[in-house]
């Protein structure tokens, strides 16, 4: 049974757009999938490693997607924290931004050569594509939960 603590939780969860929620999965998916990749490799299970990859670039693909379709239908959501929290929330979001432009870039190249069986070259890229990406799948999700969760619009 839900109490009125549990409705307060998901009243953001029913005024936002359907796509924001679909983004926010996606990312954490991204990053699991990423996770799962990285502990294959470390362990020798090439075969996983690139069954999981190919599914966190396939899933990053789908979030690329959804995000434009949700910003183009919707435009953005105004951030409502103050003070402190609202700087923080700024630099996590600029350093988002930042580092999800050069993941367009990375993660096809990095996906590529290990599909081309160039381990060196591959190696070497996944070796700065790997910590970006996972950061802005984990940011992502973090922005979400701070624009819809703890300073939701309407609620300042």
């Amino acid at each position: 049974m839900l109490g009125d603590g549990d409705l307060l939780f998901l009243l953001p969860m029913l005024a936002a757009h359907p796509l924001a929620h679909l983004n926010a999965a996606l990312n954490l998916t991204a990053a699991v999938l990423l996770l799962l990749g990285y502990a294959h490799i470390r362990c020798g299970r090439e075969q996983a490693h690139r069954r999981t990859m190919l599914a966190a670039f396939g899933v990053s693909v789908a979030f690329l997607t959804s995000y434009v379709i949700y910003h183009i239908q919707e435009g953005s959501v105004k951030f409502t924290g103050a003070g402190t929290v609202r700087l923080l929330y700024f630099v996590l979001l600029g350093s988002h931004i930042l580092l999800a432009f050069s993941v367009v870039f990375l993660v096809p190249v990095t996906v590529y050569l290990g599909l081309r069986d160039r381990r060196a070259a591959h190696r070497r890229l996944a070796h700065w594509t790997f910590p970006i990406w996972l950061y802005v799948s984990i940011t992502g999700v973090l922005v979400y939960l701070m624009l819809y969760y703890l300073y939701p619009a309407g609620q300042s």
